[in-house]
């Protein structure tokens, strides 16, 4: 009697899978490094890649799930890079020490930093995902739609419509032709106390608030209105005159000009001191599972010598983690090394690395198991890397020290690369978990997806500089992309070394995130649906109203779309359904709007003029017309996530 036949397996980890992969990667990230450097969000990008992935494999002949898992494992890297890199190496921009991005240093910082992240999350997968199995939402989102690809058509449809809605809208936008303005803002004087409304005019920002959901919606929101509506009045009513730089600046100032001269100096530093708390509370609650993870990885790895594994349980073996993680680290000891020119300082600043990059990368993984990769707060674990660095640098280099807010952001940015990839490492496997994939094809797909999204990034953010500006607003580049994160973090490294900050702002700002933490927990105790995530209203706080808006308009539409399926509010998995085509076509919104926006900066830089394919004054919509191409584009985005017709599977 002959045996039956081995199955042959199915292929993964083919050349056009890579191919795909890597292409989506490199657009992806390019995308996300727009997005975050304007609004100071990223979006994870796995659902969009997995439907792209269906739908390309389907015209070259068919993929399987698992080929298209590696698809999407590998492009999603772009956003984790892309975050990782606008969080963080921008900061060197803002604090003079460099006047473009160096192409070989943002190849290490981000390529190594990436790679590391894939190392260090690799114990950690068996005790989230195998063991004590986290929730990991967009993972498991992502899962399904895998499952359920039989027919990609439609989803890459909502796709592409989108993405070209937001095309023509960023065309149509400031930096373009200049048909409708980028934002509708209003202000005036209510006797002593000052008042400013306004909103962004971004599809991209809708897109976001759509992904994010009603809930971060209204937070972000809230802590904009406290920084805009409660903050800025009040400071200009009591506080000002006992500012005597400010008070003559803003002597002859509009409303407008005087909100934002406020906000600019000293209100958004109340996100600076929220966030810094809300970056040590994360840990604080996080210490116990972050210690079973490590500990649990650990014994899983020594139990798995020498036996027989099964292939769906197959991590990279640790004697090549443990090669290459020596490999990787050489190199980030040689740049430190070239920043600070003492090994004295060089060898500390690499150990704090990688046993930051280590305990942030697990901290990372468990966040986005719990929270989902776009609401994982990477930005609060690198600012407490930075402080950690910044004192112990400030012991070995002195208070005073010209190079120590280089060092810090330095240190900070590789930690921020891996721990950004890491928690995106983990959601992909628990993706491939399962769908029954090899964990260790997986793991070398994201490091190759990584590394090259890490060989654009330079000349991206070098285009982007160029055309917009990175920072606040000069006379040349009004328009300036403001970077917040990264911003953030250069002033928070600049004032431990020597540099003039508003201690008191930050100080009460850290009173504000101790208050709003307080709120949380009594929420969290009361098993409210609703929660006020610390990071979340501090972003708020930090960054201009105007972007808030339209998120919060975003997530209300998000809300409107459950309200009207009439779905059980405590059915994750029927709202993951009924939002997979408003989340396609937000996504498509995003992208569009992003690489538009690269697209329109090679004519700015080509000519050297801002205005270089701007349209006639007389073409121009002005605001009204703006807010109805808003409402316009929001309207869509209730239509296709409510048409019961769309099938995306």
């Amino acid at each position: 009697m002959n045996a039956t036949p081995a199955a042959a397996p199915v292929p993964q980890l083919t050349f056009r899978a890579i191919l795909l992969s890597v292409i989506l990667a490199v657009i992806l990230a390019a995308a996300n490094t727009y997005l975050g450097l304007f609004a100071g969000l990223t979006i994870a990008t796995a659902i969009p890649a997995a439907v792209v992935s269906m739908g390309v494999l389907r015209l070259l002949g068919g993929g399987s799930i698992l080929e298209n898992n590696i698809v999407q494992t590998g492009a999603s890297a772009g956003s984790s890079i892309a975050a990782g890199v606008i969080f963080t190496i921008p900061a060197l921009i803002i604090l003079g020490h460099w006047q473009t991005f160096q192409y070989s240093w943002v190849l290490a910082i981000a390529g190594l930093g990436g790679l590391l992240g894939v190392l260090f999350s690799v114990p950690l997968r068996r005790s989230m995902i195998v063991e004590e199995p986290l929730p990991f939402p967009e993972g498991k989102a992502a899962a399904e739609v895998l499952k359920a690809g039989e027919n990609p058509g439609p989803g890459l449809k909502i796709l592409g419509v989108a993405a070209s809605l937001g095309a023509l809208v960023k065309l149509g936008a400031q930096s373009g032709l200049r048909l409708i303005p980028d934002t509708a803002a209003g202000s005036t004087f209510f006797g002593k106390y000052l008042g400013y409304i306004g909103t962004n005019l971004s599809p991209a920002l809708l897109g976001v608030g759509y992904i994010v959901g009603l809930n971060v919606g209204i937070v972000v929101v809230s802590g904009s209105i406290l920084s805009w509506h409660i903050a800025i009045p009040i400071y200009h009513a009591f506080f000002l005159a006992a500012d005597p730089v400010l008070s003559v600046s803003l002597a002859d100032a509009g409303a407008e000009e005087a909100a934002w001269a406020i906000w600019g100096t000293q209100i958004r530093y109340l996100g600076v001191g929220a966030m810094l708390i809300g970056g040590m509370w994360t840990l604080f609650t996080l210490r116990n599972s972050l210690l079973s993870g490590i500990k649990s990885g650990i014994a899983a790895a020594r139990q798995a010598k020498g036996t027989v594994v099964a292939e769906t349980e197959r991590d990279l073996p640790m004697k090549w983690m443990l090669f290459s993680l020596v490999l990787f680290v050489i190199p980030l000891l040689m740049l430190y090394q070239a920043v600070v020119q003492q090994w004295s300082v060089s060898i500390p600043m690499t150990i704090i690395m990688i046993v930051a990059g280590f305990v942030f990368v697990s901290v990372s993984g468990y966040l986005a198991g719990l929270v989902g990769s776009s609401n994982n707060p990477v930005s609060g674990i690198t600012i407490a890397t930075i402080l950690f660095a910044s004192v112990v640098l400030w012991f070995l280099l002195g208070g005073d020290s010209k190079i120590g807010a280089v060092a810090a952001i330095m240190i900070g940015a590789v930690v921020c690369c891996a721990a950004a990839v890491g928690g995106d490492n983990l959601q992909d496997l628990k993706a491939g978990y399962i769908v029954g994939a090899t964990p260790w094809k997986q793991q070398l797909m994201l490091g190759i997806g990584a590394f090259s999204c890490a060989l654009i990034m330079a000349p991206v953010l070098n285009l982007l500089a160029e055309a917009y500006g990175i920072g606040a607003p000069t006379a040349d580049k009004p328009n300036s992309l403001a970077a917040p994160q990264a911003t953030l973090m250069a002033s928070v490294a600049r004032g431990m070394f020597g540099g003039d900050l508003p201690w008191g702002m930050i100080a009460v700002g850290a009173g504000v995130g101790a208050l709003i933490i307080v709120i949380d927990e009594i929420l969290k105790a009361r098993k409210a649906k609703f929660r006020v995530p610390v990071l979340a209203a501090a972003i708020g706080i930090y960054l201009p109203l105007e972007l808030m808006v339209p998120i919060f308009i975003g997530g209300l539409i998000s809300w409107l779309v459950e309200r009207w399926h009439k779905i059980d509010p405590n059915d994750d998995d029927a709202r993951d359904r009924i939002h997979r085509p408003g989340t396609l076509f937000a996504a498509g919104l995003i992208t569009g709007e992003a690489l538009m926006g690269i697209l329109i900066a090679i004519p700015i830089v080509a000519t050297g003029k801002p205005d270089a394919i701007a349209m006639a004054d007389a073409y121009n919509v002005g605001e009204i017309g703006g807010l109805v191409v808003l409402a316009v584009v929001g309207w869509w985005l209730y239509r296709v996530s409510t048409r019961p017709a769309v099938k995306v599977d």
